[in-house]
Protein backbone atom coordinates (compact mmCIF):
# COMPACT_ATOMS: atom_id res chain seq x y z
CA UNK A 1 0.00 0.00 0.00
CA UNK A 2 3.06 2.18 1.24
CA UNK A 3 4.35 1.37 -2.75
CA UNK A 4 1.18 2.07 -4.27
CA UNK A 5 0.83 5.43 -2.89
CA UNK A 6 4.14 6.59 -3.01
CA UNK A 7 3.88 5.61 -7.19
CA UNK A 8 0.92 7.16 -7.13
CA UNK A 9 2.01 10.72 -5.83
CA UNK A 10 4.82 10.57 -7.91
CA UNK A 11 2.97 9.89 -10.94
CA UNK A 12 0.48 13.23 -10.02
CA UNK A 13 3.31 15.34 -9.80
CA UNK A 14 4.96 14.43 -13.14
CA UNK A 15 1.60 15.12 -14.31
CA UNK A 16 1.75 18.59 -12.47
CA UNK A 17 4.76 19.35 -13.83
CA UNK A 18 4.08 18.77 -17.80
CA UNK A 19 0.52 20.37 -17.56
CA UNK A 20 1.77 23.29 -15.38
CA UNK A 21 3.53 26.51 -16.32
CA UNK A 22 7.62 26.04 -16.81
CA UNK A 23 9.48 26.70 -13.86
CA UNK A 24 11.19 30.46 -14.01
CA UNK A 25 15.27 30.60 -14.45
CA UNK A 26 17.38 33.01 -13.65
CA UNK A 27 20.76 33.91 -14.74
CA UNK A 28 23.35 36.16 -13.87
CA UNK A 29 25.84 37.49 -15.66
CA UNK A 30 29.14 39.07 -14.28
CA UNK A 31 30.87 41.27 -16.60
CA UNK A 32 34.05 44.00 -15.57
CA UNK A 33 31.91 46.56 -16.93
CA UNK A 34 30.14 49.79 -15.54
CA UNK A 35 27.69 51.61 -17.30
CA UNK A 36 29.61 55.34 -17.72
CA UNK A 37 32.55 53.54 -16.45
CA UNK A 38 34.98 50.70 -17.16
CA UNK A 39 34.26 48.69 -20.60
CA UNK A 40 30.77 50.85 -20.49
CA UNK A 41 29.82 50.11 -23.93
CA UNK A 42 30.00 46.29 -23.05
CA UNK A 43 27.20 46.82 -20.24
CA UNK A 44 25.34 48.91 -22.00
CA UNK A 45 24.78 46.30 -25.03
CA UNK A 46 24.29 43.18 -22.24
CA UNK A 47 21.81 46.00 -20.03
CA UNK A 48 20.15 47.36 -23.44
CA UNK A 49 20.62 44.59 -26.41
CA UNK A 50 21.23 41.23 -24.87
CA UNK A 51 18.89 41.14 -22.20
CA UNK A 52 15.99 42.40 -23.99
CA UNK A 53 15.63 40.31 -26.52
CA UNK A 54 16.99 36.98 -25.14
CA UNK A 55 14.37 36.95 -22.32
CA UNK A 56 11.60 38.33 -25.07
CA UNK A 57 12.94 35.16 -27.20
CA UNK A 58 12.45 32.87 -24.03
CA UNK A 59 9.06 33.53 -23.53
CA UNK A 60 8.22 33.42 -27.30
CA UNK A 61 9.36 30.29 -26.99
CA UNK A 62 6.91 29.50 -23.75
CA UNK A 63 10.05 29.55 -20.96
CA UNK A 64 10.11 32.29 -18.24
CA UNK A 65 13.82 33.53 -17.75
CA UNK A 66 15.43 36.16 -15.98
CA UNK A 67 18.77 37.79 -16.47
CA UNK A 68 20.89 40.21 -14.28
CA UNK A 69 23.64 41.60 -15.32
CA UNK A 70 26.57 41.84 -12.09
CA UNK A 71 28.59 45.16 -13.33
CA UNK A 72 32.02 44.72 -11.28
CA UNK A 73 34.37 47.91 -11.77
CA UNK A 74 37.50 46.59 -9.98
CA UNK A 75 40.28 45.10 -11.44
CA UNK A 76 40.71 42.43 -13.86
CA UNK A 77 42.66 40.87 -10.99
CA UNK A 78 39.90 41.35 -8.67
CA UNK A 79 37.73 39.39 -10.70
CA UNK A 80 39.80 37.02 -11.47
CA UNK A 81 40.65 36.34 -7.31
CA UNK A 82 36.14 36.55 -7.08
CA UNK A 83 35.68 34.21 -9.87
CA UNK A 84 38.39 31.54 -8.82
CA UNK A 85 36.94 31.49 -5.15
CA UNK A 86 32.95 31.61 -6.22
CA UNK A 87 34.13 28.62 -8.36
CA UNK A 88 36.10 26.61 -6.10
CA UNK A 89 32.73 26.73 -3.64
CA UNK A 90 30.01 26.08 -6.29
CA UNK A 91 29.25 29.83 -6.28
CA UNK A 92 28.96 32.92 -8.26
CA UNK A 93 27.27 33.65 -12.08
CA UNK A 94 26.12 31.65 -14.47
CA UNK A 95 28.01 32.97 -17.10
CA UNK A 96 31.54 35.52 -16.83
CA UNK A 97 33.70 37.33 -18.42
CA UNK A 98 36.90 36.10 -18.75
CA UNK A 99 40.33 36.22 -20.01
CA UNK A 100 41.16 33.25 -22.14
CA UNK A 101 44.66 33.20 -20.92
CA UNK A 102 43.55 32.10 -17.58
CA UNK A 103 41.00 29.05 -18.91
CA UNK A 104 44.35 26.19 -18.36
CA UNK A 105 45.03 27.30 -14.70
CA UNK A 106 41.29 27.39 -14.06
CA UNK A 107 40.97 23.80 -15.85
CA UNK A 108 44.10 21.95 -14.14
CA UNK A 109 42.50 23.81 -10.67
CA UNK A 110 38.77 22.23 -11.51
CA UNK A 111 37.16 25.00 -11.47
CA UNK A 112 36.31 25.08 -15.77
CA UNK A 113 34.67 22.71 -17.57
CA UNK A 114 34.05 22.70 -21.63
CA UNK A 115 31.21 23.90 -22.69
CA UNK A 116 29.94 20.23 -24.50
CA UNK A 117 30.42 18.91 -20.99
CA UNK A 118 28.64 21.75 -19.10
CA UNK A 119 26.09 22.48 -21.42
CA UNK A 120 25.10 19.10 -23.28
CA UNK A 121 25.80 18.31 -27.32
CA UNK A 122 24.09 21.47 -28.84
CA UNK A 123 27.37 23.09 -27.90
CA UNK A 124 29.02 21.51 -30.76
CA UNK A 125 26.16 22.04 -33.15
CA UNK A 126 26.28 25.66 -32.64
CA UNK A 127 25.71 27.47 -36.09
CA UNK A 128 28.45 30.34 -35.08
CA UNK A 129 31.20 27.69 -34.99
CA UNK A 130 31.57 27.59 -38.47
CA UNK A 131 32.16 31.55 -38.62
CA UNK A 132 34.62 31.32 -36.02
CA UNK A 133 38.48 30.52 -36.99
CA UNK A 134 40.61 28.60 -35.24
CA UNK A 135 42.86 31.22 -34.05
CA UNK A 136 40.11 33.42 -32.58
CA UNK A 137 38.27 30.07 -31.42
CA UNK A 138 41.87 28.90 -29.40
CA UNK A 139 41.41 32.26 -27.58
CA UNK A 140 38.73 30.60 -25.00
CA UNK A 141 40.20 27.22 -26.00
CA UNK A 142 42.12 24.18 -24.07
CA UNK A 143 43.59 21.34 -25.21
CA UNK A 144 41.49 21.75 -28.14
CA UNK A 145 38.43 21.95 -26.80
CA UNK A 146 36.36 25.33 -26.21
CA UNK A 147 35.77 26.59 -22.40
CA UNK A 148 34.33 29.95 -23.44
CA UNK A 149 33.70 32.30 -26.62
CA UNK A 150 35.84 35.14 -27.13
CA UNK A 151 33.90 38.47 -27.86
CA UNK A 152 36.72 39.40 -30.89
CA UNK A 153 40.45 39.95 -30.41
CA UNK A 154 42.85 42.90 -30.31
CA UNK A 155 45.70 44.41 -31.05
CA UNK A 156 48.28 46.34 -29.49
CA UNK A 157 50.37 49.61 -30.33
CA UNK A 158 51.68 52.92 -29.59
CA UNK A 159 49.82 55.52 -28.76
CA UNK A 160 50.80 58.92 -29.68
CA UNK A 161 49.32 62.65 -28.92
CA UNK A 162 50.39 64.75 -32.22
CA UNK A 163 49.66 68.47 -29.89
CA UNK A 164 52.75 67.06 -27.66
CA UNK A 165 54.72 66.19 -30.23
CA UNK A 166 54.36 69.47 -32.08
CA UNK A 167 55.19 70.98 -29.46
CA UNK A 168 58.56 69.06 -29.42
CA UNK A 169 59.02 69.41 -33.02
CA UNK A 170 58.05 66.53 -34.53
CA UNK A 171 55.63 66.20 -36.62
CA UNK A 172 53.52 63.13 -35.41
CA UNK A 173 52.20 62.05 -38.22
CA UNK A 174 54.71 61.34 -40.79
CA UNK A 175 56.93 60.07 -37.36
CA UNK A 176 57.07 56.21 -37.29
CA UNK A 177 60.07 55.13 -34.46
CA UNK A 178 61.64 52.42 -36.28
CA UNK A 179 64.50 51.48 -33.13
CA UNK A 180 63.98 52.10 -29.84
CA UNK A 181 66.38 54.23 -30.03
CA UNK A 182 64.51 56.72 -32.52
CA UNK A 183 61.38 55.59 -29.87
CA UNK A 184 63.65 57.07 -26.53
CA UNK A 185 64.90 60.22 -28.93
CA UNK A 186 62.03 61.26 -29.36
CA UNK A 187 60.76 61.21 -25.75
CA UNK A 188 63.92 62.87 -24.96
CA UNK A 189 62.73 65.71 -27.28
CA UNK A 190 59.41 65.75 -25.32
CA UNK A 191 60.82 65.82 -22.02
CA UNK A 192 63.48 68.66 -23.02
CA UNK A 193 60.02 70.86 -24.34
CA UNK A 194 58.20 69.95 -21.37
CA UNK A 195 60.14 68.83 -18.08
CA UNK A 196 57.56 68.14 -16.09
CA UNK A 197 56.16 65.95 -18.34
CA UNK A 198 56.49 61.94 -18.91
CA UNK A 199 56.54 61.43 -22.00
CA UNK A 200 56.73 57.78 -22.62
CA UNK A 201 54.61 54.68 -21.00
CA UNK A 202 55.30 51.38 -20.68
CA UNK A 203 53.36 49.18 -18.40
CA UNK A 204 55.47 47.98 -15.76
CA UNK A 205 54.75 46.40 -11.59
CA UNK A 206 52.76 44.33 -10.15
CA UNK A 207 49.57 46.55 -9.47
CA UNK A 208 48.96 46.54 -13.59
CA UNK A 209 49.00 42.77 -13.43
CA UNK A 210 48.39 41.33 -16.66
CA UNK A 211 48.48 44.98 -18.46
CA UNK A 212 52.14 45.01 -17.67
CA UNK A 213 53.34 41.46 -19.09
CA UNK A 214 51.24 42.04 -22.24
CA UNK A 215 51.01 45.96 -22.89
CA UNK A 216 54.57 46.61 -21.61
CA UNK A 217 56.62 43.60 -21.20
CA UNK A 218 55.89 41.60 -24.37
CA UNK A 219 55.53 44.60 -26.35
CA UNK A 220 59.16 45.00 -25.54
CA UNK A 221 60.92 41.48 -25.16
CA UNK A 222 59.17 40.83 -28.12
CA UNK A 223 61.17 43.77 -30.54
CA UNK A 224 64.24 41.52 -29.31
CA UNK A 225 63.80 38.42 -31.02
CA UNK A 226 62.13 36.55 -28.63
CA UNK A 227 58.50 35.40 -26.39
CA UNK A 228 58.44 34.52 -22.95
CA UNK A 229 58.39 30.76 -24.35
CA UNK A 230 60.83 29.22 -27.18
CA UNK A 231 59.35 27.37 -30.05
CA UNK A 232 59.39 23.91 -28.05
CA UNK A 233 56.90 25.50 -25.38
CA UNK A 234 59.81 25.96 -22.84
CA UNK A 235 60.04 28.78 -21.04
CA UNK A 236 62.92 31.23 -21.49
CA UNK A 237 64.42 32.30 -17.88
CA UNK A 238 67.26 34.18 -19.17
CA UNK A 239 68.44 36.10 -22.21
CA UNK A 240 69.80 38.34 -24.14
CA UNK A 241 66.37 39.61 -24.98
CA UNK A 242 64.81 40.06 -21.42
CA UNK A 243 68.19 41.41 -20.40
CA UNK A 244 67.39 44.43 -23.24
CA UNK A 245 63.70 44.44 -22.39
CA UNK A 246 64.91 45.35 -18.81
CA UNK A 247 67.47 47.84 -19.35
CA UNK A 248 64.77 49.77 -21.64
CA UNK A 249 62.94 49.95 -18.37
CA UNK A 250 65.77 50.54 -16.96
CA UNK A 251 66.86 53.47 -19.19
CA UNK A 252 62.78 54.99 -18.95
CA UNK A 253 61.89 55.32 -15.49
CA UNK A 254 65.24 55.32 -13.91
CA UNK A 255 68.04 56.88 -15.49
CA UNK A 256 66.25 59.56 -17.92
CA UNK A 257 62.27 59.52 -15.87
CA UNK A 258 61.21 59.56 -19.53
CA UNK A 259 58.39 57.74 -17.66
CA UNK A 260 56.33 58.17 -14.34
CA UNK A 261 58.55 55.81 -12.10
CA UNK A 262 56.25 55.97 -9.29
CA UNK A 263 52.41 55.42 -11.33
CA UNK A 264 54.48 52.19 -11.80
CA UNK A 265 54.26 50.99 -8.28
CA UNK A 266 50.94 52.63 -7.01
CA UNK A 267 47.95 50.24 -6.74
CA UNK A 268 46.11 53.00 -9.15
CA UNK A 269 48.88 53.22 -11.25
CA UNK A 270 46.80 52.08 -14.24
CA UNK A 271 44.47 54.84 -14.19
CA UNK A 272 47.26 57.28 -13.56
CA UNK A 273 48.93 56.55 -16.53
CA UNK A 274 45.38 57.01 -18.09
CA UNK A 275 45.16 60.26 -16.75
CA UNK A 276 48.64 61.76 -17.42
CA UNK A 277 47.39 60.90 -20.96
CA UNK A 278 44.36 62.56 -21.11
CA UNK A 279 45.72 66.01 -19.57
CA UNK A 280 48.86 65.76 -21.75
CA UNK A 281 51.64 64.63 -19.51
CA UNK A 282 52.01 61.60 -21.46
CA UNK A 283 52.53 61.76 -25.20
CA UNK A 284 53.47 57.73 -26.18
CA UNK A 285 51.63 55.15 -24.56
CA UNK A 286 51.78 51.58 -25.55
CA UNK A 287 48.11 49.90 -25.25
CA UNK A 288 45.73 47.50 -27.11
CA UNK A 289 43.13 48.93 -29.45
CA UNK A 290 40.34 49.46 -26.52
CA UNK A 291 42.52 52.71 -25.03
CA UNK A 292 41.13 53.92 -28.38
CA UNK A 293 37.79 52.57 -28.59
CA UNK A 294 36.70 52.83 -24.91
CA UNK A 295 39.68 54.75 -22.49
CA UNK A 296 39.79 57.51 -24.65
CA UNK A 297 36.27 57.97 -26.08
CA UNK A 298 33.87 60.59 -25.98
CA UNK A 299 32.19 60.36 -22.65
CA UNK A 300 34.70 57.87 -20.85
CA UNK A 301 36.41 58.61 -17.67
CA UNK A 302 39.60 59.20 -19.09
CA UNK A 303 38.21 60.88 -22.79
CA UNK A 304 41.01 62.61 -24.83
CA UNK A 305 39.25 66.27 -25.85
CA UNK A 306 39.42 66.00 -29.83
CA UNK A 307 40.51 62.49 -29.59
CA UNK A 308 40.62 62.29 -33.38
CA UNK A 309 42.37 64.99 -34.08
CA UNK A 310 44.55 65.10 -31.29
CA UNK A 311 45.28 61.33 -31.28
CA UNK A 312 47.19 58.87 -33.81
CA UNK A 313 48.71 55.38 -33.50
CA UNK A 314 52.14 54.02 -34.57
CA UNK A 315 53.95 50.43 -34.70
CA UNK A 316 55.63 49.41 -31.87
CA UNK A 317 59.40 48.78 -33.52
CA UNK A 318 61.65 46.13 -33.02
CA UNK A 319 65.07 46.81 -31.06
CA UNK A 320 66.74 47.37 -34.35
CA UNK A 321 64.93 46.97 -37.98
CA UNK A 322 64.69 43.27 -38.95
CA UNK A 323 65.63 41.92 -35.19
CA UNK A 324 61.86 41.62 -33.84
CA UNK A 325 59.81 37.81 -33.59
CA UNK A 326 60.10 36.55 -37.01
CA UNK A 327 62.54 38.64 -38.38
CA UNK A 328 59.92 41.82 -38.06
CA UNK A 329 60.64 45.53 -37.95
CA UNK A 330 57.52 45.69 -35.88
CA UNK A 331 55.89 43.55 -33.20
CA UNK A 332 52.17 43.46 -31.48
CA UNK A 333 50.66 40.43 -29.40
CA UNK A 334 46.81 39.88 -29.46
CA UNK A 335 44.68 38.73 -26.85
CA UNK A 336 41.04 37.82 -26.13
CA UNK A 337 38.51 37.99 -23.41
CA UNK A 338 35.14 36.16 -24.05
CA UNK A 339 32.45 34.64 -21.65
CA UNK A 340 32.65 31.34 -19.48
CA UNK A 341 29.72 29.40 -18.20
CA UNK A 342 30.19 28.43 -14.41
CA UNK A 343 30.26 24.87 -14.18
CA UNK A 344 28.38 25.16 -10.86
CA UNK A 345 25.46 26.38 -13.40
CA UNK A 346 21.74 25.37 -11.85
CA UNK A 347 20.46 25.72 -15.33
CA UNK A 348 23.64 24.98 -17.81
CA UNK A 349 20.99 24.76 -20.85
CA UNK A 350 19.70 28.43 -20.26
CA UNK A 351 23.23 29.55 -19.27
CA UNK A 352 24.19 27.99 -23.34
CA UNK A 353 21.66 29.22 -24.62
CA UNK A 354 22.25 33.13 -23.86
CA UNK A 355 26.22 32.81 -24.30
CA UNK A 356 25.32 31.56 -27.75
CA UNK A 357 22.19 34.35 -28.11
CA UNK A 358 25.10 37.10 -27.30
CA UNK A 359 27.30 35.69 -30.39
CA UNK A 360 24.77 35.31 -32.82
CA UNK A 361 25.30 37.22 -35.71
CA UNK A 362 22.84 39.95 -34.74
CA UNK A 363 23.82 40.55 -31.21
CA UNK A 364 27.14 41.34 -32.01
CA UNK A 365 26.04 44.00 -34.80
CA UNK A 366 23.84 45.71 -32.50
CA UNK A 367 27.04 45.20 -30.17
CA UNK A 368 29.05 47.13 -33.00
CA UNK A 369 26.57 50.02 -33.12
CA UNK A 370 27.66 50.88 -29.55
CA UNK A 371 31.34 50.18 -30.14
CA UNK A 372 33.10 48.78 -32.98
CA UNK A 373 35.58 46.27 -32.46
CA UNK A 374 37.20 43.02 -34.25
CA UNK A 375 34.81 41.05 -33.30
CA UNK A 376 35.13 37.30 -33.27
CA UNK A 377 32.73 35.71 -35.87
CA UNK A 378 34.06 36.64 -40.11
CA UNK A 379 30.17 37.52 -40.96
CA UNK A 380 30.10 40.46 -38.54
CA UNK A 381 31.56 43.89 -40.18
CA UNK A 382 33.22 46.78 -38.26
CA UNK A 383 31.00 50.11 -39.29
CA UNK A 384 32.01 53.48 -39.53
CA UNK A 385 35.64 52.32 -37.90
CA UNK A 386 38.38 53.73 -39.94
CA UNK A 387 40.84 52.95 -37.16
CA UNK A 388 40.15 49.55 -36.31
CA UNK A 389 40.07 48.75 -40.54
CA UNK A 390 43.18 50.18 -40.25
CA UNK A 391 44.99 48.45 -37.50
CA UNK A 392 44.04 45.55 -37.47
CA UNK A 393 45.03 45.18 -40.93
CA UNK A 394 48.40 46.46 -40.78
CA UNK A 395 48.46 44.75 -37.17
CA UNK A 396 47.11 41.10 -37.10
CA UNK A 397 49.30 40.29 -39.51
CA UNK A 398 52.17 41.06 -37.41
CA UNK A 399 50.76 39.55 -34.21
CA UNK A 400 51.95 36.32 -31.91
CA UNK A 401 49.48 35.13 -28.72
CA UNK A 402 50.22 34.41 -25.33
CA UNK A 403 51.26 30.34 -24.39
CA UNK A 404 48.51 28.46 -23.68
CA UNK A 405 49.45 26.72 -20.69
CA UNK A 406 48.58 26.27 -17.36
CA UNK A 407 52.06 27.94 -15.50
CA UNK A 408 51.53 31.11 -17.81
CA UNK A 409 49.61 33.13 -15.28
CA UNK A 410 51.76 32.19 -12.83
CA UNK A 411 55.46 33.11 -14.90
CA UNK A 412 52.88 36.08 -15.63
CA UNK A 413 53.36 37.18 -12.17
CA UNK A 414 57.21 36.96 -11.76
CA UNK A 415 57.54 39.05 -14.76
CA UNK A 416 55.58 41.57 -13.19
CA UNK A 417 57.71 41.38 -10.14
CA UNK A 418 60.60 41.75 -12.21
CA UNK A 419 59.45 44.73 -14.00
CA UNK A 420 58.62 46.24 -10.80
CA UNK A 421 62.33 45.60 -9.06
CA UNK A 422 64.41 47.31 -12.05
CA UNK A 423 61.38 49.95 -12.02
CA UNK A 424 61.80 50.63 -8.37
CA UNK A 425 65.18 50.54 -8.63
CA UNK A 426 65.81 47.81 -6.03
CA UNK A 427 67.33 45.58 -8.34
CA UNK A 428 70.10 46.16 -11.53
CA UNK A 429 68.33 43.95 -14.79
CA UNK A 430 70.61 41.66 -14.39
CA UNK A 431 69.91 40.65 -10.77
CA UNK A 432 66.24 40.80 -11.24
CA UNK A 433 66.57 38.64 -14.43
CA UNK A 434 68.61 36.37 -11.90
CA UNK A 435 65.98 36.01 -9.24
CA UNK A 436 63.30 35.54 -12.40
CA UNK A 437 65.06 32.48 -13.59
CA UNK A 438 64.69 31.08 -10.02
CA UNK A 439 60.95 31.57 -9.16
CA UNK A 440 60.52 30.44 -12.75
CA UNK A 441 62.41 27.32 -12.56
CA UNK A 442 60.70 26.63 -9.02
CA UNK A 443 57.14 27.05 -10.83
CA UNK A 444 57.56 24.58 -13.87
CA UNK A 445 60.31 22.52 -12.89
CA UNK A 446 64.29 23.19 -15.01
CA UNK A 447 63.17 20.29 -17.67
CA UNK A 448 60.67 23.33 -18.73
CA UNK A 449 62.82 26.02 -18.80
CA UNK A 450 66.01 27.20 -21.28
CA UNK A 451 68.64 29.76 -20.60
CA UNK A 452 70.19 31.65 -23.83
CA UNK A 453 73.03 33.03 -21.48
Amino acid sequence: MHTYIRSLLLGTTAMIALAGPALAVDLNITCRCVIGGVNSGTAEWIEQKVIPAFTAKMKAEGKDVTVKLNQFGGEDEQLTQQLALDFSTGAGPDISQFDGFLIPSFVQGGLLKPLSDVAGPEVDTWEGWSHIAEGPKALMSYQGEPYGIALGTDARMLFVRKDLFQKAGIDADTWQAKSWSELLDAARKIKAADPESFPLQINAGVSMGEATTMQGYWMALLGTGEGVTDETGKYIVSSQGILDTLKLYKTIYVDEKLGDQRAQLLADGRNRTFASFRDGKTAMLVEGDWFYRSVTAPGAEFAVADRDTVMTWKKMPAIEPGHGLKGQDFVTISGGTGFVINPNSDAPKEAWGLLSFMNSREQLDAFQEIQPAIRIRDDVAIPNAPFLTETSTQLLPLTTARPNDSNYNKVSAEIQRMTESVVSGELSPEEAMAQFKAAVTGIVGAEKTVSRL
